[in-house]
């Protein structure tokens, strides 16, 4: 069994998982996530074999006392052939670190991700409920504060002039569709009426819901505009809607712009 000790936010842990879980089926090895076993319970993991409470005390400890070995995969670019013999001689072993990596194989196991880390039933009908059924264009964007302001130096913490100029842009590639845009993100203090006021051809609606929904919102947009993260990556891995990672505001939006998450998932940053 490979227990995966994950790392960083939930969608961090969703993709560290995945790939883990995609090298475990590619040498039948077992797998398990330690953070879907306790923390976020959205998602058809949470009720699959070996994710409780009991199963995450026993490797916890079990690494912590030694009596379970660890390997780490924390150097990006390192060869990691050792841990990867390790892990398939060892009966049970703690996996961790963020360059767990194994990109051909996670798209080989992709519907198997995807299927485990599908949304439960009262997820996706609270979504259900905010998507409506009136046709229309739908893009959701990911607004990313709190960390942001200073990770990699604040480089992608964009201002609301920002996000609202990027959107506007969207709506003249769209002119003539009735567009909703649903904004997420993790800053509690955004200005709502400012984004209704400069957007005022559009339905801006701010969903408030917790992590797994607005995962779920998103990833049922046609479209998807965010700074750079793997929670709006995530969010296009599950429909394939097209993504826009704004690396640079001053760059004009078209419609080349949009990649997907096969591309994508290989340039995290």
């Amino acid at each position: 069994m490979l227990f995966v000790r994950d790392k960083g936010r939930m969608c961090n842990n969703i993709l560290q998982y995945g790939h883990v879980y995609a090298w475990g089926r590619e040498h039948h090895r077992q797998t398990m996530s330690m953070r879907f076993a306790y923390k976020y319970p959205w998602f058809h993991i949470c009720e699959t074999r070996y994710h409780h409470y009991l199963t995450y005390v026993f490797a916890k400890y079990g690494a912590k006392f030694g009596l379970i070995p660890v390997v780490n995969f924390d150097e990006d670019g390192k060869d990691y052939s050792h841990e990867e013999q390790l892990m398939l001689d060892s009966r049970m072993l703690v996996v961790g670190g963020w360059y767990a990596r194994w990109y051909d194989l996670f798209l080989k196991y992709k519907p198997e991700i995807l299927q485990l880390f599908s949304f439960k039933e009262k997820v996706e009908c609270k979504v259900a409920e905010l998507l409506g059924t009136e046709k229309s264009l739908r893009l959701g964007v990911h607004i990313r504060r709190g960390d942001y302001a200073s990770f990699m130096d604040g480089k992608f913490f964009y201002s609301d002039e920002q996000y609202i100029h990027i959107i506007q842009q969207f709506q003249l590639l769209h002119q003539g569709e009735r567009l909703i845009v649903y904004i997420c993100g993790n800053d509690p203090q955004i200005e709502k009426d400012y984004y209704h006021r400069n957007l005022p051809m559009c339905e801006v609606v701010f969903p408030n819901g917790n992590p797994a929904e607005d995962l779920c919102l998103l990833s049922h947009c046609d479209y998807i505009i965010g700074a750079p993260s793997t929670f709006s990556l995530v969010a296009t891995m599950y429909h394939d809607s097209p993504l826009y990672w704004i690396e640079n505001p001053e760059v004009k939006l078209t419609l080349e712009s949009f990649k997907h998450f096969d591309d994508l998932f290989r340039r995290i940053y």
